[in-house]
């Protein structure tokens, strides 16, 4: 297998990625990794020291690519299929990439912020740092809330890279900051969750949904 998904079932930037791969049938081969076992562990940091997931090894290029955007990009430029998830248009996908950037970081950040930070001892909880990432979150619903009034998708009536960017942390968003006051908002979640590359990313992680701290 020519392409090689160093990933975790859980983590939402790993679902990014997957809901790309899934979206175009790219072949590919998952190599779920343990970050808390010692020998899983050890044999990713040979790969990326980082010790971050998701990562794309691509064996038929001698590539290691890290980040999930950037996964999605190199998936795009080297193993493109039916679902052209950049458009072609410039200033289309710069759109595309402006909402990748706003769900990564105003969506993604503070709703893992939230969520491992139940993970934390007792002594240890940040709690000015997770009413932050409430904030934060709340006002990236609001903004949210008014662009997709009418809108299918994150840019409009196609799914794109923006949408798999979207897709993960408004799943998570139920046990972190839910959206049921935003009701644009909570439709475009339905809709991701209902997406067929989404739904299985998700029936894949089931299994692993009961050690997600919920409250």
């Amino acid at each position: 297998m020519s392409l090689l998904l160093y990933m975790h079932p859980l983590s939402s930037f790993c679902h990014k990625v997957l809901i790309a791969l899934y979206e175009n049938d790219t072949p590919f081969e998952p190599r779920v990794v343990r970050l808390d076992e010692e020998a899983s562990r050890e044999d990713f940091r040979k790969l990326w020291p980082i010790l971050r997931f998701p990562v794309l090894r691509d064996e038929t290029r001698g590539r290691t690519v890290p980040e999930s955007t950037v996964i999605i990009e190199y998936l795009a430029l080297h193993y493109p299929g039916r679902t052209a998830l950049i458009p072609t248009d410039p200033q289309a996908a710069l759109e595309v990439r402006g909402r990748d950037r706003f769900f990564d970081l105003y969506l993604h950040v503070p709703t893992q912020k939230i969520i491992t930070d139940r993970l934390r001892p007792e002594n240890g909880h940040d709690g000015i740092g997770v009413a932050q990432a409430r904030a934060q979150l709340r006002t990236a619903y609001a903004l949210l809330e008014q662009e997709m009034g009418g809108r299918s998708w994150a840019t409009g009536d196609a799914f794109t890279m923006a949408d798999c960017a979207a897709a993960p942390p408004l799943f998570y968003s139920a046990w972190a900051e839910p959206v049921d006051d935003f009701p644009n908002v909570a439709a475009y979640r339905q809709r991701l969750m209902e997406w067929p590359s989404f739904a299985r990313a998700l029936r894949e992680a089931e299994p692993y949904l009961q050690y997600v701290p919920k409250a």
